[in-house]
């Protein structure tokens, strides 16, 4: 079931290979859209995806991942063609990781530590850098068992006396536990810190970008905050949480600009991103950011509202902005057709249609880039800031 179709390379970064499991009841396309992720996430990372390999299972194996046949053919391809990692769609257990190394003969990743290279490469601040670094150590500790196999106990005692000693991998664990315990004592300190600094912003009505990585969220903030945030086509480009105070006819609010979710956020990165989140938490209002563009909208949208029921801000309100609306494309069905309209067939003005009439969220299509609808939700946002507003200073009417 492997795509059978190579890409050239260039010779100047990593090659990889992309393994994924076709779990029972779901659609090979979807696997598919699933890679695509992935093989994103590798672009990110600076790695090259030249084939994909997937195999239709009930549910992973618990030794390999995979079949025993379809690894071995993996390991042939990798050694034939010389590929420097192949990288798997779901996180890998420390027992699988280790069997699937033994057949290998390149480097073996998966989704999890492809995400936790990414978040690395691109932390900037020292807060960043704590919370990514707290979450490494938490996706190593458990994995450090093989690596010191070839070693044997250090001998306790003086002479030919003495106890068996400690062996390299307790060693290697106790570091390893140390740099937690002080890393989330780090964190602590600088979750104090940021608390003063929110407590010293007042009451003033607060307003969050969220969304799934790369929806332009941070295109959003410059445009409305007509700030400098880093914003870039790829995934994770924004790590630490930008909060800008935004002026709309002399009414003053915070909008912050946080990290993008996405489909199997590690557990690690969750918890140690909580306390960035607290801008989530404490906002009166979330702007949800989506790429209509992307033909998995849907089920992104799905993701970060489970995302935002796991941190605690599921019950925020919610304007939902639908982005992107220059890149969007759907296929005309033929007059002659009369089979059910799928997803992919849907006009931009059926989904407005669609979307716009669910009145419990309300929602506008626009786009960031081509400042296409920017005006009517500057004034969207306007009023349900002011009716926050009015709503905590009943009579305060001078700011409007």
């Amino acid at each position: 079931m492997e795509q059978n179709k190579e890409k050239i390379e260039r010779a100047d970064r990593e090659r990889a290979v992309l393994v994924a499991v076709v779990r029972d009841g779901q659609d090979l396309r979807q696997t598919e859209e699933y890679l695509d992720e992935l093989e994103f996430l590798a672009e990110t990372a600076g790695i090259g995806s030249v084939r994909r390999f997937t195999q239709r299972l009930p549910q992973p194996s618990a030794r390999i991942y995979v079949g025993p046949g379809k690894l071995e053919e993996i390991a042939a391809y990798c050694k034939e063609r010389e590929i420097d990692a192949v990288i798997f769609d779901d996180e890998l257990s420390p027992s699988q990781t280790r069997n699937i190394e033994q057949a290998m003969p390149c480097r073996v990743l998966d989704r999890t530590r492809l995400i936790l290279d990414i978040f690395l490469s691109r932390a900037q601040t020292a807060y960043a850098k704590t919370q990514v670094q707290l979450a490494n150590y938490e996706y190593m500790l458990p994995r450090l068992a093989g690596m010191w196999t070839h070693l044997e106990r250090q001998r306790g005692g003086t002479g030919t006396r003495g106890g068996a000693g400690e062996r390299e991998i307790e060693t290697d664990r106790r570091i390893v536990r140390n740099r937690i315990a002080k890393l989330k004592e780090d964190l602590r300190r600088i979750d104090r810190q940021m608390a003063v600094q929110r407590s010293n912003r007042g009451s003033m009505v607060r307003v969050a970008l969220v969304g799934y990585t790369n929806v332009g969220k941070s295109t959003l903030m410059n445009l409305i905050a007509k700030s400098e945030v880093f914003a870039e086509n790829k995934l994770f480009a924004t790590l630490d949480t930008t909060v800008r105070k935004v002026v709309f006819d002399n009414l003053p609010f915070l909008l912050s600009d946080t990290v993008g979710f996405i489909r199997k956020l590690p557990t690690e990165l969750i918890e140690s991103f909580k306390s960035t989140l607290d801008e989530v938490r404490e906002a009166d209002l979330l702007v949800h950011v989506v790429d209509i563009s992307h033909p998995q909208f849907e089920d992104q949208i799905a993701v970060v509202k489970q995302t935002l029921q796991e941190i605690g801000a599921g019950d925020k309100p919610v304007y939902l902005v639908f982005n992107k609306v220059d890149a969007y494309t759907y296929i005309k069905k033929e007059a002659d057709d009369l089979t059910p309209a799928a997803r992919e067939n849907l006009s931009l003005d059926d989904l407005k249609k669609s979307w716009m009439a669910r009145a419990n969220t309300p929602c506008i299509f626009l786009s960031a880039k081509e400042r296409i609808q920017i005006d009517e939700f500057r004034s969207d946002l306007y009023g349900m800031v002011r009716e926050i507003h009015a709503g905590r200073y009943p009579f305060n009417n001078f700011l409007y």
